[in-house]
């Protein structure tokens, strides 16, 4: 199966907005990290009292796919705790969001496959 596509990944992370349950691949979570990015980025640029808007409109999206792409690799959604660790937090999370989707596990089939 080919990797999600940047357009297919927003599209899959907005109308999946709130599912906290299933896998997302690596692909669908990168390419909605960049598109936020890029859009945070924008916003902060032209209009900076409004970025905030834009901030919480992607809040539950973005932690939704977060806990999907960990059930991708066969962690919890409260793995996701670790970020609250003072700088190892994200490093943890980070190697984690990097890792290649596992076998079928208790969250679902293999995307891949």
């Amino acid at each position: 199966m080919q990797p999600v596509s940047f357009v297919d990944a927003i599209k899959l992370a907005f109308t999946r907005y709130a599912e906290f349950g299933g896998r997302s691949r690596r692909s669908e979570y990168w390419w909605f990290t960049l598109f936020n990015m890029i859009v945070s980025f924008v916003i902060s640029a032209i209009i900076p009292d409004f970025a905030w808007i834009w901030s919480l409109a992607v809040l539950v999206p973005g932690l939704a796919i977060c806990i999907r792409r960990l059930h991708d690799v066969g962690k919890s959604g409260w793995f996701y705790l670790w970020m609250l660790l003072p700088l190892v937090g994200w490093i943890i999370i980070l190697i984690q969001f990097c890792k290649d989707s596992t076998e079928d596990n208790q969250w679902g089939p293999n995307p891949k496959a």
